[in-house]
């Protein structure tokens, strides 16, 4: 858990180091390095060790589908990678919660939909 906030993620927060993440998703840490060189992933850097928010995966420790097409469509926008997760991790009362938890449900498309609309502003 974060103990204060981080490039965008908020204090609380779960996060997991990479080989906590390669071995939820049962993979190789170098295959997680490529997720997050490929910006299929975000990781904020917590005393010179990247960490994972443990949000981006499902309940069975897979990559949320549509995590990696929020982070592109907003990094394809100008999005920096912190405004990419403060954007994620902000509640919004229109949707209502937050978008990272709004993608695990019937909202994701929203987030979706919305995450497109802001990177063409």
């Amino acid at each position: 858990m974060l103990a204060e906030p981080v490039n965008g993620v908020p204090a609380g927060e779960e996060v997991l180091t990479l080989p906590e993440v390669a071995e939820r998703m049962n993979l190789v840490v170098t295959k997680v390095m490529d997720m997050l060189g490929k910006k299929q992933l975000l990781a904020v850097e917590i005393d010179r060790v990247r960490h994972v928010p443990a949000r981006f995966l499902d309940e069975d420790g897979q990559l949320n589908r549509f995590v990696p097409g929020a982070i592109a469509l907003l990094s394809d926008g100008g999005y920096s990678d912190a405004e990419i997760l403060d954007y994620l991790f902000t509640e919004d009362d229109s949707l209502p919660g937050r978008p990272v938890d709004a993608l695990h449900g019937h909202l994701a498309r929203e987030v979706m939909r919305r995450a497109q609309a802001m990177a063409i502003l």
